[in-house]
């Protein structure tokens, strides 16, 4: 009976830790980054394919505002700007939190590039495979999307939190 209920426990666990597994993205390198315009913390709305042909693009999806896991991101992000302003690479992060959130948040971190809401919709999350529908928050990850609008790099879950895959990537591309 203990063994029984024991098994029934650790099956239980396991299916709970299972449902709160983030997603991953069916996006693959060399896919086209879908397009999206998004609010941004910068005033203007942003629309991914402005930035074909005139700069790389990082989008830095990060679960929540004010949560550990995403300030260290961030700040890395921020701390590392000067790496991917010299290879033509425009940064964003990305989240389901909403624009006033995201601005303080960015203000709290003295981070100075834009931050993009996905809160009214969360489509964007949607299209790039990282929605968790049942916490309403984007699972976190980084896409390096080169000048044509492909997808050059993906880099998914906590490793994400390291930018130096990101910024190697960029680097790479600058000199092709």
């Amino acid at each position: 009976m203990k063994r029984m209920l024991l098994c029934l426990v650790t099956l239980m666990i396991s299916l709970s830790l299972l449902a709160q597994t983030p997603g991953k993205t069916s996006l693959k390198v060399g896919d086209l980054a879908p397009d999206f315009t998004l609010p941004s913390t910068a005033g203007q709305p942003v629309k991914l394919s402005d930035f074909r042909g005139k700069k790389n693009v990082v989008l830095a999806f990060y679960p929540a505002a004010f949560t550990g896991g995403c300030t260290k991101e961030m700040q890395a992000y921020q701390f590392n700007l000067s790496k991917f302003e010299g290879t033509d690479t425009q940064v964003f992060g990305v989240s389901t939190d909403n624009t006033p959130s995201q601005k303080r948040f960015a203000e709290d971190l003295k981070v100075s590039f834009p931050m993009l809401s996905d809160f009214a919709t969360r489509k964007v999350s949607t299209e790039y495979g990282l929605l968790i529908p049942e916490r309403g928050i984007a699972s976190r990850a980084t896409f390096v999307i080169d000048k044509e609008g492909r997808i050059q790099h993906i880099e998914e879950g906590n490793a994400a939190i390291d930018v130096a895959s990101a910024a190697s990537v960029c680097s790479r591309l600058v000199k092709k």
